[in-house]
C-alpha cells in the first residue's frame, strides 16, 4: 500500500489550519506541523498555534513541544519528524504535513542540503562582525563571496546571512554550490497543496490577524518572554517589535504596524519560496473545500496504480 504526506503551504494567515483540519477530519488522520515557531510551548498566541480546541479535535505532532530555551534546528527536526512519520504510517496510509517554514517542509519532503562542518570560530568571528559592524558589512561580504545566494537570501536575517557566510569561509566555496545535490527518495509520496489569494487580500488578513492577536493578549505574552529576548525562538515578527517597544524605543502603535509591515513581507518571502516548487497546486484560498478534496482523490489514486 502506497504511503502519503500531504503537505499544505502557502502565506501566512491565509486559511491552511482550517484546511488541514478539515482533510485530516476527512482521512481520519493526523497532522504533523512544520512551523519553526509553533514547537515552541511558551508562545502560542505570536506564533499562530492552532487553538486548544482545534488540538483536541484532531491529534498533532511538533506544536508546542519544545522550550525556548531549547536548542533545536531543523536537522533535529527533519531526524526527529521522519522517526514520527514511520510510526504513524502504520496505522494511516495518508497523513498531513502543515506549516509555512519553507525549510522544514522542504528537510521532511526531499531531505536537507549536506554542507561540509566548518570551524565554530568562523561563526564567533562573524557573530563579533555583526556586533562591531553591522549587518550591512555581512551583506556587502556576502555579495561578494557568493552573489547567487546573495540574489536569492533574505538579507535582512543576519542568523541567516551568517550561516551562508560561515561555509562560504570555512569551504573557500560559494554556499549555492553545496544546494539541490542527488535528492534521498523518501519512503512515502507527497502531494503538495497551495493556498494563495491576490497580494491585497493577504496583506488584508495579516493585518486582521494581527489586530486579532493583540486582543488575545499578545502584548502579555511578550512581556513573559522578554527576560528571555535574546534567545534565537524570539527572533521573529511579532516578539522583536514589541521588544524595541518595552525597551522605550517605539510607541505601541509603532510597534504594532511595523508587526504588519514585518509579517506582510514574511509573507512575500514565503511565496518566493513555495512558488519555486512546480508540483504544487495552487489554490485560491475560497476554493470550496470538496474542489480541493477531490482533486487530492484523484492524484491519490493516479499515484497508487501507477
Amino acid at each position: 500500500m502506497n504511503k502519503f504526506i500531504i503537505s499544505i503551504v502557502g502565506p501566512t494567515g491565509i486559511g491552511k489550519t482550517d484546511l488541514s483540519l478539515k482533510l485530516a477530519a476527512h482521512f481520519q488522520t493526523e497532522i504533523i506541523s512544520a512551523d519553526s515557531r509553533q514547537f515552541f510551548k511558551e508562545i502560542p498566541i505570536a506564533t499562530a498555534a492552532p487553538s486548544n480546541e482545534e488540538l483536541a479535535l484532531i491529534p498533532h505532532h511538533f506544536i508546542h513541544h519544545k522550550s525556548i530555551k531549547e536548542a533545536y534546528s531543523v536537522g533535529h527536526y527533519e531526524k526527529e519528524v521522519l522517526d514520527c512519520i514511520e510510526k504513524l504510517h502504520q496505522k494511516h496510509d495518508i497523513l498531513i504535513l502543515i506549516g509555512g517554514s519553507g525549510l522544514y517542509i522542504k528537510s521532511v519532503l526531499e531531505g536537507l542540503d549536506a554542507f561540509p562542518k566548518v570551524d565554530p570560530k568562523i561563526r564567533e568571528q562573524l557573530n563579533l562582525s555583526l556586533k562591531t559592524e553591522g549587518i550591512m558589512a555581512l551583506q556587502k561580504e556576502l555579495k561578494a563571496k557568493d552573489p547567487e545566494t546573495y540574489a536569492k537570501i533574505d538579507l535582512e536575517n543576519s542568523h541567516r546571512i551568517i550561516r551562508v557566510l560561515e561555509i562560504c569561509k570555512g569551504t573557500g566555496k560559494p554556499y549555492s554550490q553545496f544546494l539541490n545535490k542527488d535528492k534521498i527518495k523518501r519512503s512515502f509520496t507527497s502531494i503538495s497543496i497551495g493556498l494563495d489569494a491576490t497580494r491585497e487580500i493577504v496583506y488584508e488578513r495579516i493585518n486582521k490577524r494581527v489586530d486579532q492577536m493583540l486582543k488575545k493578549g499578545l502584548i502579555e505574552e511578550a512581556k513573559a518572554v522578554y527576560k528571555h529576548k535574546g534567545m534565537n525562538a524570539l527572533n521573529t515578527v511579532g516578539y522583536k517589535e514589541l521588544f524595541e517597544h518595552f525597551a522605550g524605543n517605539w510607541t505601541l502603535d509603532f510597534a504594532v504596524e511595523e508587526i504588519k509591515k514585518n509579517s506582510r513581507r514574511f509573507a512575500k518571502r514565503q511565496l518566493t519560496w513555495f512558488k519555486k516548487n512546480k508540483n504544487t497546486q495552487w489554490h485560491d484560498y475560497q476554493t470550496p473545500f470538496k474542489t480541493i478534496l477531490s482533486q487530492i482523490e484523484t492524484e491519490i489514486s493516479k499515484l497508487s496504480n501507477h
